[in-house]
């Protein structure tokens, strides 16, 4: 492909080189080997695999929030927030609080998330709506710098380096930033010039090139690209997240972007489709591991008195959804008194379904599902 179909840097009169973007999208870009092509095929027969495989799931919304605390975890990580999802959990379940840990940054991406599912009923993909996303993600973040939440940037922004004529990538300016995101958001509003997969592709890349806010163009580009396969319909929930593919192979994921914006998107798409079809294949085999450790704890908890039983299966679960918890937490479930709560928790540490997260503590005490935890350290 020619070089120049993504677009050139180009003198700036301060002395440095700014990428700007032809215009959007050449038709050069749609051009796909068959090899890609058949890839793409590929990756569309697993989606539509793990979306019957959710389907067999006790509760596929539970699961999904731990699939998207997941995503927003690797997300985070990408730009170098330290905290776990395991962070993450206890920070929601009110065990730390956000001096303790800089997972505030995961948890605001997961608000954002959620509000784009929402907002996608009333709204289309287009520039407000992505302005409106990153307003959700950004505003009061802690890892925000500057980023002038929901508004696109008005000034030079630059990646690595520290200036514009020192930097590894230095996006469009501004006036050329605003006309390459009057043609982002024609192609998103275009959804037949190709196949979706392509579609969120090159969504992705073009997004990144653009770079238009100060802040947290990375975060809004990878909620835009599990948006964007929701939003085309190839699974019913939106439980097929790439970050935890891009943080896998965080330098590929950088140099392959890089190849889309000096003129070789195919090694990008490339790229993005075997995330695709890597992310699709682990879903799989998580839901899978999960309905199979569903049906082992049940088991278990069928052995119990009806009355035991009973109580045990609402807690169980409710800890697909937060798999840390402590007497409070379960006294919320069942209405139970102090007591009783700790009842049920100790019946579920004997059945080896909970266990202590430390033994030592007296106050306070937590637990966690702890073999649940295990399917999404081992699926990435």
């Amino acid at each position: 492909m020619e070089s120049n179909i993504i677009g050139n840097d180009v003198d700036q009169k301060e002395g440095f080189k700014a990428f700007v973007p032809s215009d959007f999208p050449p038709a050069e870009l749609l051009n796909i080997s068959g090899d890609v092509l058949q890839k793409i095929a590929q990756a569309g027969h697993l989606i539509g695999k793990l979306d019957g495989t959710t389907h067999q799931l006790p509760d596929v919304e539970f699961f999904l929030k731990m699939f998207i605390f997941k995503d927003a975890t690797a997300s985070a990580q990408i730009e170098g927030t330290k905290a776990t999802m395991v962070d993450a959990l206890e920070m929601e379940a009110g065990l730390v609080s956000v001096e303790d840990t800089d997972a505030d940054d995961i948890l605001h991406y997961i608000d954002a998330l959620n509000f784009g599912i929402e907002r996608l009923s009333d709204l289309p993909m287009s520039k407000r709506f992505i302005k409106e996303l990153h307003a959700k993600l950004m505003t009061n973040a802690p890892a925000t710098h500057f980023a002038d939440p929901g508004s696109w940037r008005r000034s030079q922004n630059w990646i690595g380096g520290t200036s514009p004529a020192n930097a590894l990538y230095v996006p469009p300016p501004v006036k050329e930033m605003e006309r390459s995101l009057n043609d982002f958001e024609t192609y998103l509003h275009n959804e037949t010039i190709t196949l979706p997969i392509i579609h969120t592709a090159y969504m992705h890349s073009q997004f990144e090139t653009i770079h238009p806010f100060l802040d947290g163009n990375g975060r809004t580009g990878r909620l835009l690209i599990t948006l964007q396969l929701y939003r085309f319909g190839l699974l019913e929930k939106p439980i097929l997240f790439l970050s935890s593919y891009f943080k896998q192979h965080q330098k590929e994921y950088y140099w392959a972007l890089h190849e889309y914006h000096h003129g070789n998107p195919e090694v990008w798409l490339e790229f993005f489709v075997d995330g695709v079809i890597q992310t699709a294949q682990d879903a799989i085999g998580a839901c899978r591991s999960i309905n199979k450790l569903y049906i082992e704890d049940t088991q278990k908890i069928q052995q119990l008195g009806k009355r035991e039983s009973e109580s045990s299966m609402k807690v169980l679960l409710k800890l697909f959804g937060r798999p840390i918890v402590t007497s409070t937490t379960v006294m919320g479930w069942t209405g139970f008194s102090r007591n009783g709560a700790q009842n049920v928790i100790d019946r579920l540490v004997e059945l080896n379904i909970l266990e202590p997260r430390d033994e030592n503590e007296k106050y306070g005490k937590s637990y966690s599902y702890r073999r649940y935890f295990e399917i999404f350290s081992n699926h990435q």
